[in-house]
């Protein structure tokens, strides 16, 4: 009995060493996958905007993924000029805004948005905006948008014209993985999209036209019906930051935008590659600018739209993968 009695408690005090063992393998297992998801956080925010070239300041306090603002720029405090660009021209920036206050150096205080052009419209008609908690009712002097925008807004504008030129690509991550060819492989359960919605963006009504053309109604509704429904395709509401984040963060694994867009996140070193879209399916987009009636500067607008169409305005649009001609 004794024996008995002993063997089992010598076995009890294994059973208790084993589980102890177990636990501190499940509780460092935890700490590690925390510390893991800590430094995932951290490291998410790698490739987050703002994009371009800061303007000097006496502080800059700028927090990625908490308080980074990339869509407003420069002066927003008695500004000379007021430009408001479609949002797929914010790569542009910094080479345009440099060279013309070089060659028009009366105007230093200059403010531009780079939203949705749907959005900036509706700032016009309404007179303000409000992001976040900062309400923005400064008026623009210049609007800058795809032709179809631009005409809508015909009442608005006191002189418009054509400047640049767009096609479409499909943004996919360095080395392809999901191995997508073209517009019609979207149509493919587990291939996850990052398409611009309609409803505020310009270029979702482009790309709908590119997917009649590649596979007719039945790709249009697979994309923007079926795969909407079980949430593999994710409407933006601001594809030019949404989606090339979206596949540099490997949450989508194709968008389709535009090839401007593409060549400016290999330019800032970003890990995407560029699938073309053949011509017979593509688009030619035609970008407008134009000056407000209410322009409270009508000669920095002025100035500003002669700027864009000269030589050195073409110059840089082409250098960012804008066409000229």
């Amino acid at each position: 009995m004794e024996n008995w009695l002993s063997e089992l408690l010598k076995g009890g005090a294994l059973l208790n060493r084993n589980q102890s063992c177990i636990m501190k393998r499940i509780l460092l297992a935890g700490i590690t996958l925390l510390l893991a998801r800590h430094v995932s956080a951290q490291q998410n925010h790698q490739f987050d905007p703002p994009w371009n070239q800061p303007p000097a300041a006496g502080v800059n306090f700028t927090v990625p993924g908490v308080d980074n603002i990339p869509d407003l720029y420069g002066d927003i405090t008695d500004p000379q000029l007021v430009i408001f660009f479609a949002g797929n021209q914010f790569m542009c920036l910094d080479s345009l805004l440099a060279s013309f206050k070089k060659a028009y150096p009366q105007y230093q205080r200059i403010f531009v948005e780079t939203l949705p052009p749907g959005i900036l419209a509706d700032q016009i008609k309404q007179g303000s905006l409000t992001m976040g908690n900062l309400r923005i009712t400064t008026q623009p002097d210049v609007y800058a948008a795809g032709k179809t925008r631009m005409t809508e807004m015909t009442p608005y504008m006191s002189t418009t014209a054509a400047y640049a030129y767009n096609q479409l690509s499909l943004m996919v991550y360095k080395g392809n993985p999901k191995n997508i060819h073209g517009l019609t492989d979207l149509r493919q359960q587990g291939i996850r999209i990052s398409m611009p919605n309609p409803a505020w963006e310009g270029i979702g009504r482009q790309i709908e036209t590119a997917y009649k053309k590649a596979g007719g109604e039945e790709l249009l509704q697979a994309v923007m019906q079926a795969k909407t429904k079980d949430s593999s395709t994710y409407l933006t509401r601001i594809h030019h930051r949404e989606s090339p984040l979206r596949i540099l963060y490997q949450e989508s694994d194709v968008a389709p935008v535009w090839s401007s867009e593409v060549i400016y996140q290999n330019m800032l070193g970003h890990p995407v590659e560029e699938i073309v879209i053949p011509e017979k399916e593509n688009i030619r987009a035609t970008y407008m600018i134009g000056q407000l009636k209410k322009a409270p500067h009508p000669k920095a607008a002025e100035d500003f739209i002669k700027f864009i169409k000269s030589a050195e305005g073409k110059r840089i649009y082409r250098m960012y993968g804008f066409q000229t001609e």
